[in-house]
């Protein structure tokens, strides 16, 4: 699921600034935060989204901005501090900041990170995302004096995914789709998106799809013949911002008007951001949750 996110070695250390300590899990283990970081920087969108459910402002954050939900942070009162992939060196330094935040696709950029200040891999340290995203809530919460907004905003995803699963429980089963403009591709369990099945609920069409980072490249042919009864949708070319037809053009042709998924109305466009963005943000994966319970109630 994230497997491919998560390989390699990830930086364990132990950050000092004072006052009482509060551990945060990693994928190397965990990591113990003293006292209350004041001025922080996030490469992590999915910690960015947690931070700002929390009300915990951040002084550098990463552009361009993909995730609509939080485009209000780019008002020009915070350093944008690189990209996701690359720091600006510079600007993180001027900022001098008490914690730096990385993720999955900062984690080659850790090891120079932390001669600028102590920085902590928030890259998921399991493949189960809803126990990542509630322990990263909670343990921000901790190290932030957020804990009662944390708990409610967990308790809240805990309520919502139990309902979901209730929904989806003999719904029939699912495929998560990927257009990435005019192609298409497939994912199943075991994938970045295996989450879909494992968290969600959504009984997988299939279990034995190539599990690479794009998934499976199929035709509009496969999906006739595999004929899912819920057709899951990931916008590639929205997400990222690029240039190509969208997801409803690209899967609008004869064959795939024949999926049962397609003749039932079963198709959820998931937001695009939410579902590959800023994934493991607590508002990030409570937005996709509550996009599913729409639609399932929906067909009840």
């Amino acid at each position: 699921m994230f497997a491919h996110f998560v390989r390699g070695a990830a930086l364990a250390t132990t950050l000092c600034t004072a006052a009482a300590a509060t551990e945060i899990t990693t994928i190397s283990g965990p990591v113990t935060v003293e006292g209350t970081p004041e001025t922080i920087v996030t490469f992590d969108v999915g910690a960015l989204d947690t931070l700002t459910a929390l009300g915990v402002d951040v002084a550098g954050l990463p552009a361009p901005n993909r995730v609509p939900a939080l485009e209000g942070l780019y008002d020009g009162s915070r350093t944008t501090v690189g990209s996701l992939f690359e720091p600006d060196f510079e600007q993180i330094f001027a900022l001098k900041p008490d914690l730096i935040i990385t993720g999955t696709r900062t984690r080659d950029q850790i090891e120079p990170l932390s001669k600028i200040a102590p920085t902590v891999d928030f890259s998921p340290f399991s493949e189960d995302i809803e126990a990542v995203v509630k322990t990263q809530t909670l343990e921000l919460g901790a190290l932030f004096g957020k804990e009662d907004k944390a708990n409610a905003l967990v308790d809240h995803l805990h309520s919502s995914l139990e309902e979901l699963r209730g929904l989806t429980k003999d719904a029939g089963k699912g495929l998560v789709v990927m257009t990435n403009g005019p192609k298409i591709s497939v994912f199943g369990p075991g994938s970045r998106f295996g989450w879909v099945h494992d968290t969600l609920g959504v009984e997988p069409l299939l279990e034995d799809v190539e599990a690479q980072t794009h998934g499976e490249a199929v035709s509009f042919e496969f999906l006739h013949d595999v004929n899912p009864d819920w057709l899951i949708v990931f916008d590639r070319t929205r997400a990222v911002n690029a240039d190509g037809p969208k997801a409803d053009e690209t899967l609008d042709n004869e064959l795939v008007a024949e999926t049962t998924a397609m003749r039932k109305g079963q198709v959820i466009y998931v937001h695009p951001a939410d579902f590959y963005i800023a994934t493991t943000g607590v508002r990030s994966l409570q937005d996709t949750v509550d996009q599913f319970i729409e639609a399932f109630k929906d067909t009840k």
